[in-house]
């Protein structure tokens, strides 16, 4: 006796979407995880390149911004306008710090006086990381559905094939009918499970590139900004 899907296929219904209705409960429970799995990472895929091409491009904005004024507080007045870039935020810390520290009177375009660069230091380092474990929320997940959505779907495939001996056992035929529809659930589950392991290990080393960029570029801001905060304090002892 023909099972569904091999009725089906034998009528001439051959679409995905059947084999998929007619398919063996643990092919279909395969087939949701990896749908979700796909789903998931795509809403990570979306969210994270939207926060982090903000991020890159407010931060140049900043940059260019805090370069171009001769004034620690006219930058830091400026922050407000870049909130997504890490970068206006980590000066934002620092500058807080310098404030704490009686580093910087509280009147525009002065200038630091005093000790203190390491309290300054620690601040932007602690913000620094702050900003980019913010944008890296969730794209772990990337990786491990990059990793184990194909072994997910490998296991649909299996599953698939050892129906389809099972069948061949039961009914004594290798009719193409019979075991065919087995064998389409098996392709099918690996298919799904590359269709959301390839843009999940993309994206992830996209992301991951572009956070180490912006990472650097952070890092290169602190320095500059303890040396300027620095040659402020070299200066004041210069004169006395």
């Amino acid at each position: 006796m023909l099972s569904p899907a091999a009725i089906l296929i034998a009528a001439g219904d051959l679409s995905i979407v059947t084999l998929l209705l007619t398919a063996d409960p643990v092919v279909k429970a395969v087939m949701l995880v990896l749908v979700g799995f796909s789903v998931f990472s795509w809403a990570i895929i979306i969210q994270r390149y939207k926060m982090i091409t903000a991020a890159t491009r407010q931060s140049a904005d900043f940059l260019e911004f805090f370069w171009s004024t001769s004034s620690l507080d006219e930058a830091n007045k400026a922050v407000g306008r870049y909130p997504a870039s890490p970068i206006a935020t980590t000066f934002a810390a620092g500058y807080r710090e310098l404030l704490r520290l009686g580093e910087v009177e509280s009147n525009a375009g002065s200038a630091p006086r005093g000790g203190g660069t390491d309290n300054v230091g620690r601040a932007l380092r602690r913000a620094s990381s702050q900003g980019i474990t913010r944008l890296e929320k969730n794209i772990p997940f990337l990786a491990s559905c990059g990793s184990a959505a194909p072994f997910i779907g490998l296991f649909g495939t299996v599953w698939g094939i050892l129906r389809a001996f099972q069948q061949i056992g039961v009914s004594g035929s290798t009719s193409i009918a019979e075991i065919g529809p087995h064998i389409a659930e098996a392709l099918i589950a690996t298919a799904v499970g590359l269709f959301a392991a390839i843009p999940a290990v993309m994206f992830f080393n996209f992301f991951a590139t572009r956070l180490k960029v912006l990472a650097t570029e952070i890092n290169n801001f602190n320095y500059d900004f303890l040396n300027l905060v620095e040659r402020h304090e070299r200066s004041r002892m210069g004169r006395k």
